[in-house]
């Protein structure tokens, strides 16, 4: 949870609510996220016309690199927060010789996503109804 509590704007501290249900600061934090990705994309799209005449030369460049740099890390943290909400839901993450995570629904929570820590991404598994037949 101090994981979630740190990637949201402070103010949403005073919300108690947040801080009793984690299920529904997961769900913020994702929502905030997934819109600080929109927005450094939108901004990264726009730097060179609205910053180019008011930036002397190879600042444009600098910032589009800090654009990539935290683009990059939002839509990692947007990813983090996802897969907490979905922990959160229910679903369970099982580790796999390939070092990515499997879902297994129906199982019990796993404690393998903690504060503090990003976690990895997953794959759902199949049934082993759906193992059975034919891909295609």
């Amino acid at each position: 949870m101090n994981w979630l509590l740190g990637v949201v704007p402070a103010d949403y501290l005073l919300h108690g609510v947040l801080k009793r249900h984690p299920v529904a600061l997961a769900s913020l934090a994702r929502h905030h996220l997934t819109a600080c990705v929109q927005g450094a994309r939108n901004g990264y799209r726009t730097a060179r016309s609205e910053l180019g005449p008011h930036l002397p030369p190879g600042a444009v460049e600098a910032v589009l690199a800090a654009y990539r740099s935290e683009g990059g890390r939002l839509a990692e943290a947007a990813r983090g927060a996802d897969l907490i909400e979905r922990a959160l839901h229910g679903e369970v993450f099982v580790p796999q010789m390939g070092g990515g995570g499997r879902m297994t629904p129906g199982r019990p929570p796993a404690p393998n996503v903690r504060d503090g820590a990003q976690p990895a991404t997953t794959q759902p598994t199949r049934s082993a109804a759906e193992s059975s037949r034919p891909q295609g």
